[in-house]
């Protein structure tokens, strides 16, 4: 059992070097920030929403004309879903707001999990560009 362990943790490592050695580069998940309790103005929605910004790190983006796509490390996002205490990545980005990539948000048009013995070792994002 212990070598199995190992074999996933080197999947993930392995996917990681690969999404490095390929340009990999951070891009940031524009995540609501969460509510403030007991403010009047933003109960009524008198406030402007909040967002907070989690950086993504290794991540792989590919513009082409059929589809642009993001590649992103399985570790980098379970990092983030730990930290935000989310219940699965998969939530997380129906939950983001999208994707910032040289400070242009994109949108997550859905996401795709990459898996081997069950366990997530990368993540591709299909995203929409905003319309200009």
């Amino acid at each position: 059992m212990g070598d199995l362990l190992l074999c996933g943790d080197a999947v993930v490592r392995s996917a990681d070097a690969l999404l490095r050695a390929n340009g990999g580069r951070a891009a940031l998940l524009r995540m609501p920030a969460p509510a403030v309790a007991g403010n009047d103005a933003e109960q009524l929605g008198l406030t402007a929403p909040q967002f907070q910004d989690a950086e993504l790190s290794p991540v792989l983006f590919r513009r082409a004309e059929s589809a642009t796509t993001l590649l992103v490390s399985a570790s980098a996002v379970m990092a983030v879903v730990g930290s935000l205490k989310f219940n699965s990545a998969e939530v997380l980005f129906e939950t983001a707001a999208g994707v910032v990539i040289d400070e242009v948000l994109y949108a997550i048009v859905s996401s795709v999990a990459s898996v081997w013995d069950g366990e997530p070792y990368s993540y591709c994002l299909t995203l929409r560009a905003p319309d200009r």
